[in-house]
C-alpha cells in the first residue's frame, strides 16, 4: 500500500461491499445475525482491501472499556467548549476517559478520516457535537459499532441515535416575544449559520414574527464572531424603522453593538439588542447584554448521562431537552 494513503476503514469497506456501514459492522462484531450472501461480500471487501477490524469491535464484548470519544468541528469557541467540559467532568466522575476528534470539515474523507481513528480504539461508546453541519454529517457516518449519543442545539422529533438538546428554537422564539411585547413593530435577526432550515434559533425567531402578524425581515447571515456581528449591523445600522435586533450569540451581539455605537444610535434608546448563550462576558458588557441563556455545561453532563444509561443497559435512552432562559439586562428598552 502507498504510504501516503490512510489504511482502509469501515467506510472503504461498505462502499467496496456495496453495503451500508451498519451492515459491515453487524458482519464484523457479530452482535446481530445477517445473511451468508451479505457476510460474503464483506469479508471479500475486507480481504480485498486488507481492512484490520478496529479495536473496538473486536473487544465490543469484552466489557472491558472505559474510553468515551468526543467528536466535534471545533473545541475553542464557548459552546463547543462548555459542552466538553460537562462531558468531561461527567464521564471522569463515572470512572471513564476522554478522548476527543476534532473533524477537520464536512469533506467526506475528513470524517471518515475521524470516524476511522476513533473507532481504531476500545470505545465504551461516542459522543457527537452536533451544532453545525459538520456534526450532521459526523453523526450520519458513524456505524453502530458502540453506542453514540448526540449534543444539539435544535430540537427535533426522535431520530436513529438518541439527542440532548438545549432547544434553542424556544429561545429564539422567547427572545423575539419579548422584543414584540416592548413594542417594537418587528425584530431584525443577524443569525449564525444553521444545520438545518426547519430549526434552531431562526426559526423560532421566524414562527414568533409569523404568529404575531409582523413583518419578517430578511435575515442577515454571518459566522460567529464578533467581526462578523460588527460587518452584519453595518447592513442594518442606517435604517431608521431598525430599532431591535436579535443576535445569533453574544459574539454578534457585541460586534452589533460596536457598529451601532459608532454610527451614532443609542442602545437600547434607539435600538434593543439581544444576544444569545449567556457567555460569561454579556453581563460586564456596557449595556449589559439581554440574552438567552444555555447550559453547555448542563448539556455535555446530560449528553453523557444519556450515552452511560445506554451502556449500563444496553437500551437506547430517550432524548433529552431542557428550555432556555431569557435573561434581561440593559440593551433592551421600550420602543419609544
Amino acid at each position: 500500500m502507498d504510504a501516503t494513503r490512510r489504511p482502509p476503514g469501515l467506510v472503504d469497506v461498505a462502499a467496496k461491499a456495496g453495503v451500508s456501514l451498519s451492515t459491515v459492522s453487524r458482519v464484523l462484531t457479530g452482535r446481530t445475525p445477517v445473511s451468508e450472501k451479505l457476510r460474503t461480500k464483506v469479508q471479500a471487501a475486507v480481504d480485498e482491501l486488507g481492512y484490520r477490524p478496529n479495536a473496538a469491535a473486536q473487544t465490543l464484548v469484552s466489557g472491558k472499556r472505559s474510553t468515551i470519544a468526543v467528536l466535534a468541528r471545533n473545541t475553542a469557541r464557548f459552546g463547543y467548549a462548555a459542552t466538553l467540559q460537562g462531558v468531561e467532568e461527567a464521564a471522569r466522575a463515572a470512572g471513564y476517559v476522554v478522548m476527543i476528534a476534532v473533524i477537520e470539515s464536512g469533506d467526506r474523507d475528513d470524517v471518515a478520516r475521524a470516524v476511522d481513528m476513533t473507532l481504531s480504539q476500545a470505545l465504551a461508546g461516542a459522543i457527537v457535537i452536533e451544532f453545525d453541519s459538520v456534526g450532521v454529517a459526523t453523526l450520519e457516518a458513524l456505524p453502530d459499532v458502540v453506542p453514540v449519543v448526540a449534543a444539539a442545539g435544535a430540537r427535533r422529533r426522535a431520530g436513529a441515535r438518541p439527542h440532548a438538546f438545549l432547544d434553542d428554537e424556544a429561545g429564539g422564539r422567547a427572545a423575539t416575544e419579548y422584543l414584540l411585547g416592548l413594542g417594537h413593530r418587528t425584530v431584525h435577526h443577524i443569525a449564525i449559520p444553521a444545520t438545518r432550515r426547519r430549526s434552531g434559533r431562526e426559526w423560532g425567531w421566524r414562527t414568533a414574527l409569523e404568529a404575531a402578524g409582523a413583518p419578517v425581515p430578511d435575515v442577515v447571515h454571518a459566522d460567529y464572531s464578533p467581526t462578523s456581528g460588527y460587518d452584519a449591523a453595518l447592513r442594518l445600522v442606517d435604517d431608521p424603522s431598525v430599532t431591535a435586533i436579535l443576535c445569533g450569540n453574544d459574539e454578534l451581539a457585541i460586534g452589533a453593538a460596536r457598529a451601532l455605537s459608532e454610527r451614532g444610535r443609542k442602545i437600547p434608546e434607539e435600538v434593543s439588542v439581544v444576544g444569545f448563550d449567556d457567555q460569561p462576558f454579556a453581563q460586564m458588557w456596557v449595556p449589559a447584554l439581554t440574552t438567552v441563556a444555555q447550559d453547555f455545561t448542563d448539556l455535555g453532563r446530560r449528553t453523557f448521562g444519556l450515552l452511560e444509561e445506554w451502556i449500563r443497559t444496553g437500551r437506547r435512552p430517550a432524548d433529552s431537552a431542557v428550555q432556555p432562559a431569557l435573561v434581561i439586562r440593559e440593551s433592551t428598552a421600550p420602543t419609544a
